[in-house]
This record gives structure tokens, C-alpha cells and sequence, in this order.
């Protein structure tokens, strides 16, 4: 299902001078998903997803995408969950960049993207996870790439059209895996303060690289603090403020997926999507799309699920949409 050849980014020397000499990046950021996204996702842009399958994915960020319009779209994600495929289906996307795409065990394949691969209407570029993760730190240093014996021997390697590299230390022979420097990446915290500083609670996963890797940064939050919050355990922040371009204030932002220490899982919003794509196919995606994206925004979609609903899935007392 992997065609060959790699999504290369720009050359790396100038995405990082890019990065240094853009516009300050110390200032208050607060601002909507709306805003954000009209600002900073870019027809043709390749979009790092934060989290991983469906921990912190930034899905109220990537709905307004789909609400926007946004076309020739390229994800790249460390696990991709089913949010590659309402990207397909709705013709945002045309190309996936990752290690493995679907929801996990109980819920089968992933449907829709095997079809669109299938028929030559998208392009699945499949990376080991390692190799993927190595993309975005290479990027995160400002290094062309990172040597690794990952995917050595493997078809992965031949498909991509990988290049080897010999150590010059022992001899021996390596891949080295060029660099990944996003043009955008939507990412999905627990806290961040106005200027962008921004908690991970639980697994980092590959965050903390995906975001100095990325040329502009759209993070949301479940809960929006002061600084002085921040300094009182500064070992918790984890991006720090001059990676961020846009802050977005949203609770339940990762809804239907989890988001740790926060809420849990929706599996029945799982289920039933996947019964639908089961039935109908991509045609089952572009539905789901267009119900959600009949509400106004993000938080007119989480009072259509329900307050009950969301309280159930709560891991903190009182925690609501407002």
C-alpha cells in the first residue's frame, strides 16, 4: 500500500532561518480555532498531528480545518486514528504520512483508507514508528537527518527509497533518515498559559519534537493558566511559548478521543463510525463529516453529544464544556 519515495521537507538550513527570523514569538496568543487555523493551515501544507492513535488527538483543531475548506493536505502522525480518514473522504487530504492507521483492537481495519490507496486517489508513505519519530527530532535539532539502524533490510526501507550512510567511527552501515519540519502542527495539551508555554500530562509521545519542528504551531488546551501556574512545576511544561504561534482555549478539544487524566474514550462514538464506514463505506466518512460539521462550531458539536454523555467519560469532577 506504500508508493515509493519520501514527502521531503524544504531544505533544512532554511526552515530553521525561517523559524529565526519570524516575527517575535514572545507576545499573549490566546486566540479561537477559527482564527487560527484561517492564519496558519495553508492549502497544500503537510500538517503534524499531535498525540498518537487516539490519546490528545487535537480534534476540535482538526475539524476546523475541515470546516475551512483546506485542500492537498498531507498528515503526518506517529499513529494515525480515524482522523486520516474523515480527511480522505472529505477531499482535505490526499496524503498520510505515518506508522500505522486505525483505532485499535475491536474496531478492524482501516477501511477508508485502504480504499482510497487501493484506487490511487491518496498515497500511504509508511514509516517504521521509530523512523518516524527520528523525521521530527532531526527536524526539532536542525540536522538534514539522524542515523538509525531501523527498517535496515526491511521493503519499508526500498519503498521509500531510503539512503544509507557509513559510520565513520566502526564502519558501519546505517540509514539515514532525512528530517521532517512540518508546515503547521495542531496540537492538543491539558494546560498552556496565553504566551503559549504548554503542559503535557502523562506521555509526552512525540510532541515535544513535533512542535520546534514545525514551522507554525496551533496548540489547544483543556484549561488555559497563568504563568506563574506554570513556574510553581516548570518540569510539566514541556513546549515552550516561542515554538507556539496560536493558542485556542478548548475543553474536551480531543473529544471523541481521550485525553490524559482529563476523560476517557468515547467507544461508542468509535463503534458507531466504524459500523457506518462498514456499511457505506468512504460515503459513511463524508456523512459523519457533514452531521458534525452542521453545528456552528466545536461547541455547538460537544452540546449535541451531551453534557450526560461527556460526564461519564470525565475523570475530573465537574469538568464540562463552557
Amino acid at each position: 500500500m506504500t508508493t515509493s519515495g519520501i514527502t521531503a521537507p524544504a531544505d533544512t538550513l532554511r526552515a530553521r532561518r525561517e523559524l529565526e527570523s519570524g516575527p517575535s514569538r514572545v507576545r499573549e496568543k490566546l486566540t479561537t480555532a477559527r482564527e487560527a487555523v484561517a492564519a496558519l493551515v495553508h492549502d497544500g501544507d503537510v500538517v503534524a498531528v499531535g498525540g498518537t492513535n487516539h490519546a490528545r488527538t487535537p480534534m476540535a483543531l482538526l475539524w476546523e480545518v475541515l470546516r475551512q475548506g483546506r485542500t492537498g493536505l498531507a498528515l503526518s502522525r506517529p499513529l494515525t486514528c480515524f482522523e486520516c480518514e474523515l480527511f480522505l473522504a472529505s477531499g482535505a487530504a490526499d496524503r498520510v504520512i505515518t506508522s500505522w492507521v486505525g483505532i485499535g483492537h475491536g474496531w478492524g481495519l482501516a477501511r477508508v483508507l485502504r480504499e482510497f490507496v487501493e484506487q490511487g486517489r491518496a498515497t500511504y508513505e509508511e514509516w517504521s514508528h521509530l523512523g518516524l519519530g527520528l523525521r521530527y527530532k532531526a527536524g526539532a535539532m536542525g540536522m538534514p537527518f539522524l542515523p538509525t539502524l531501523s527498517m535496515l533490510g526491511s521493503d519499508l526501507a526500498d519503498r521509500l527509497e531510503l539512503k544509507t550512510t557509513t559510520c565513520p567511527y566502526t564502519g558501519q552501515v546505517v540509514h539515514a533518515v532525512p528530517s521532517l519540519n512540518p508546515d503547521v502542527a495542531l496540537i492538543h495539551v491539558q494546560q498552556a498559559d496565553p504566551f503559549g508555554n504548554s503542559v503535557i500530562d502523562g506521555y509526552q509521545l512525540m510532541d515535544a519534537d513535533v512542535a520546534p519542528a514545525a514551522r507554525r504551531v496551533i496548540v489547544s488546551a483543556e484549561e488555559i493558566v497563568s504563568t506563574d501556574e506554570l513556574r510553581r512545576d516548570p518540569a510539566r511544561t514541556v513546549i515552550p511559548g516561542f515554538a507556539v504561534d496560536a493558542v485556542v482555549e478548548q475543553r474536551f478539544g480531543a473529544y471523541p478521543h481521550e485525553c490524559y487524566g482529563r476523560y476517557d474514550t468515547d467507544k461508542d462514538a468509535f463503534s458507531s463510525y466504524m459500523e457506518r464506514v462498514k456499511q457505506e463505506g468512504a460515503e459513511g466518512a463524508r456523512a459523519y463529516v457533514r452531521e458534525v460539521l452542521a453545528h456552528g462550531d466545536f461547541d455547538s458539536y460537544l452540546e449535541a453529544v451531551g453534557a450526560d454523555r461527556l460526564a461519564t467519560l470525565s475523570r475530573v469532577e465537574g469538568l464540562m464544556p463552557q
